[in-house]
């Protein structure tokens, strides 16, 4: 157990000063989709809701992680509903400079998700409004713009990723109709105040990340960097001295709450040695380890009784026959597999009894995913029991999800939660 915390920790030592290299802050991006212009309509001029007909690409920079800015160039064309409408076709254009915020690193989506995140965007601009139909045909209506939107994005690789993107775009001091038909105002010096044109566009699309470093910034999770190689090296050393293991117990001396247990001794998460009947006699000495007796008998009560299911059934509720795992591990940590073993000796003994095996995991994580893992927890001791000679009939095993009942907030309640348990059928 020692060395496979040892070699987890310093392999994750080992991957923050690799991740302590800068990230890729260009990205280039570019997509396609439909617009729709909202306002200004002659009466009786209508739109498609989803107009075919956008096009837009770009450049961005990111000054960190979470923000940065990009310059972008958009087209298209906008026309009329088909027999609804009176035929109309106007061309238009806009190039923006826009801030961007990284909402996913803002928001620590990492601590759910590593494949989706969340841009938002928005600036101003320049563009030009070119009806190709109607009265204004021939008119070119420059205006300024303002564009704010939101933009989903999925992670392909570390270098590409699929985006979608919806946006908003305010015209300014634009005079004609989208229809090209009429004046937004009677007289069109009016027109010069506002943002009278209104429009939106939805793409999906793709950003392609430029860089020679691993991650760019959308997807970098900042990690604490360690100044120097002596500095790593002092940590892994603090490491390594706080895994040692005096006794050999399997329980770190920093979690140790008894340093000095006897050789082959069975103990809990604590380090602490175990009497599971309460005798006086720990388990490691006792041959009735759920049957209290004095200890001239070893541990045996002086006249058997049939009551060692009710022993057994005491033990279990109160907590002292349980298989633990590390975080996130459905392997169960080397010094508790061998509850497994007494529950199996226990079985062997009383060829009537069927067994239970429950799965637990703490609060940390998605809820469902928690449910999945205690049931491979179940799972892992049932197979246990299974290769030890128990037949598969008397056996059952279930995944409870999170115990709620321990207190999240503290690591050795989390340890404890992170188990597999008993119950007598």
């Amino acid at each position: 157990m020692k060395k496979l915390i040892l070699s987890t920790i310093m392999a994750g030592a080992l991957a923050v000063a690799a991740n302590a290299q800068d990230f890729n802050k260009w990205s280039i991006e570019f997509g396609g989709g439909f617009n729709k212009p909202m306002a200004p309509l002659t009466g009786g001029y209508l739109s498609p809701t989803l107009n075919l007909g956008h096009v837009e690409f770009g450049a961005r920079y990111m000054f960190n992680e979470k923000f940065g800015l990009k310059l972008d160039y958009g087209f298209g064309t906008v026309k009329e509903v088909k027999d609804e409408s009176p035929e109309f076709r106007t061309k238009y254009n806009r190039l923006n400079l826009q801030g961007v915020a990284n909402i996913g690193r803002i928001m620590n989506f990492e601590s759910f998700t590593r494949r989706f995140g969340l841009l938002l965007h928005g600036g101003a601009g320049i563009g030009v409004v070119n009806p190709e139909e109607n009265r204004f045909n021939d008119f070119t209506d420059n205006v300024y713009t303002l564009i704010f939107g939101i933009t989903p994005q999925f992670k392909i690789s570390e270098k590409v990723a699929l985006v979608g993107d919806i946006s908003t775009v305010l015209n300014g001091r634009q005079t004609v109709t989208w229809d090209g038909a009429t004046f937004i105002y009677p007289d069109i010096n009016n027109g010069f105040y506002g943002a009278n044109g209104t429009w939106w566009s939805g793409t999906l699309g793709l950003n392609i990340y430029l860089g020679k470093a691993e991650q760019h910034a959308d997807w970098y999770i900042a990690a604490d960097k360690y100044a120097t190689k002596e500095e790593l090296a002092t940590q892994i050393n603090g490491i390594k001295d706080m895994l040692k293991d005096s006794d050999g117990d399997g329980v770190p001396d920093y979690l140790d709450k008894e340093p000095n247990t006897p050789a082959g001794a069975r103990v809990n998460a604590a380090g602490t040695t175990l009497d599971s009947d309460g005798d006086g006699t720990p388990d490691h000495l006792d041959k009735c380890p759920f049957l209290p007796g004095p200890a001239s008998t070893n541990g045996c009560p002086v006249e058997e009784v049939r009551e060692e299911v009710d022993f057994l059934k005491k033990a279990i509720n109160d907590g002292y026959v349980n298989v633990y795992y590390a975080f996130d591990s459905d392997k169960p940590l080397g010094y508790s597999v061998s509850a497994a073993q007494y529950v199996s000796n226990f079985l062997k003994r009383n060829p009537g009894v069927k067994v239970e095996v429950k799965g637990y995991a703490d609060e940390l994580g998605p809820e469902d995913y928690n449910i999945k893992l205690s049931e491979r927890r179940a799972q892992a001791v049932y197979d246990l029991l299974v290769a030890s000679g128990i037949d598969a009939s008397r056996l059952s095993y279930k995944g409870y999800g999170e115990d709620t009942s321990v207190d999240k907030s503290s690591a050795d309640a989390r340890q404890m939660a992170r188990r597999a348990s008993f119950e007598i059928k």
